[in-house]
């Protein structure tokens, strides 16, 4: 089973309030590439977040969307600076005694000082639960994006195998024509040498050495040995169920190599034929290959 490079995926999680929502989109990359967003919030996890999302995927451009929903706040964002208050207090009791002012220290009277009161920080204060609940939303869009790639890989796997039956077709034909061409052409040769030969223009047994060097010239038959090797190691490779999408890549280059060779030794039209369509279906192998992780 093999994987495609493109996908989409999306987490949520909640925890204590804070709700984190991850949208994860690939597509096609030679390498594992990685653009995130996510809030200040974050910022300090950026790495650990990149670490996760290459440690699921080998191959593809990812972008990562992330977004963090604080809870509904049930206060106004501020808090009692205690020890403050407290010291104001003093001062305002020890200055209604020098004063010599009966009435006591009021609740209005401590409002008018700012320092008592502080702002919350509430990302500080609740910086692991929003962490828990991106980690959670990270996993379930990994997990989403990674079934469409697969779901997709399925789809690639089939039509591979089948641009793989279409090679191995013609190859057969090839490997079952190999000898009869070689046979052929080295008979008509003789033909029309033995022609020049009876008027005693060439040496024969140089003629013999030229023939077995052309005869070695038309063999096909090493190239399609070679070429059925790559192509079971391409099954293999596609049934593995591993990210194979740089070993399919080189696996193509050394088959179009050897078709290459099988077609520059093509004498005739037949195998000529059989050539153009090993290379057709190479050709659409090769553009699957580029989606495969």
């Amino acid at each position: 089973m093999i994987a495609s490079m493109t996908g989409y995926g999306r987490g949520e999680a909640e925890v204590a309030g804070y709700e984190a929502v991850v949208e994860l989109k690939s597509v096609n990359s030679r390498y594992c590439e990685i653009s995130l967003r996510s809030p200040k919030s974050l910022n300090e996890h950026e790495g650990e977040i990149q670490r996760i999302i290459k440690t699921a995927f080998s191959r593809g451009r990812i972008s990562a969307f992330i977004t963090v929903t604080d809870p509904v706040p049930d206060s106004i964002g501020l808090k009692v600076d205690k020890r403050a208050a407290a010291a104001y207090r003093s001062l305002l009791d020890e200055l209604r005694v020098a004063a010599g002012i009966e009435e006591p220290v009021r609740l209005e009277h401590l409002q008018k000082y700012n320092e008592i009161f502080q702002a919350e920080d509430p990302i500080e204060e609740n910086a692991e639960a929003i962490w828990e609940a991106t980690q959670n939303a990270l996993d379930a869009a990994c997990k989403g994006i990674q079934t469409m790639r697969l779901q997709e890989g399925d789809a690639l796997q089939i039509e591979l195998s089948e641009r793989l039956v279409g090679i191995e077709t013609r190859l057969r034909e090839a490997e079952r024509q190999a000898p009869e061409r070689v046979a052929s052409s080295g008979q008509r040769l003789r033909d029309r040498l033995a022609e020049i030969i009876e008027e005693g223009r060439i040496d024969k047994e140089r003629i013999e050495f030229e023939m077995a060097m052309l005869a070695d010239k038309l063999d096909v038959r090493e190239e399609c040995v070679r070429l059925d090797s790559h192509l079971k190691l391409f099954r293999e490779a596609i049934s593995s169920g591993e990210p194979v999408g740089r070993k399919l890549n080189f696996l193509s280059q050394e088959m179009n190599r050897e078709i290459n060779t099988i077609g520059s030794k093509s004498n005739d039209a037949e195998m000529a034929h059989l050539v153009v369509g090993m290379k057709e279906e190479l050709e659409k192998i090769k553009e699957q290959v580029e989606n495969v992780e």
